[in-house]
């Protein structure tokens, strides 16, 4: 028995609940740290993406430099997800997202061909006109950001311990000989 047209429909249905799924999922954990956190990762990643092929290094300095602390905290929550999602793996699982995050938005911009700039280019005016990094949240929230993957980024819900304890009773038996 061949196994290939099963696993192309088990990977064709991970693939739709990633993609459909993420809608969804984003409308119920929108509050979530994590999740602010990845939209902003996302908007710096696709500004660095823009600066590089653009020509715009100054425009990404700026707004670095304008979000520094912002930017900073928020790679902070991404540390700390991938490090209670990942454990040991936490690094390389990180490193692997940062990476197909801009290979991801550099195919966007390759697909896009000389348009690109023209689309994007504008979005160095957008951030530089935010007042601070409340704004940035909610215009890194708003954008259509592309990401490689949709994370699970809600925290699970509460789960009260108890504690039962049982005692067993045994009886023993003496046997007579």
């Amino acid at each position: 028995m061949s196994t290939g047209p099963f696993r192309f429909a088990i990977a064709g249905l991970v693939s739709l609940g990633i993609t459909c799924g993420s809608g969804a999922f984003a409308a119920t954990c929108s509050g979530s740290p994590a999740t602010e956190a990845f939209d902003v990762q996302g908007l710096k990643s696709e500004l660095m993406v823009t600066a590089l092929s653009c020509k715009a290094q100054d425009r990404y300095n700026d707004f670095v430099a304008k979000f520094r602390t912002k930017l900073l905290a928020e790679e902070q929550r991404l540390n700390t997800y991938f490090r209670t999602t990942y454990g040991k793996r936490s690094q390389v699982e990180h490193d692997d997202y940062i990476t197909q995050l801009a290979n991801v938005q550099s195919e966007k911009g390759l697909q896009s061909g000389s348009v690109f700039c023209n689309q994007r280019i504008g979005m160095f005016d957008e951030v530089a006109a935010l007042d601070d990094e409340h704004d940035l949240s909610k215009y890194a929230q708003a954008k259509d950001i592309t990401q490689p993957a949709t994370f699970e980024t809600c925290a699970a819900p509460g789960v009260e311990k108890t504690t039962e304890t049982r005692s067993r009773t045994r009886r023993r038996t003496a046997r007579k000989a």
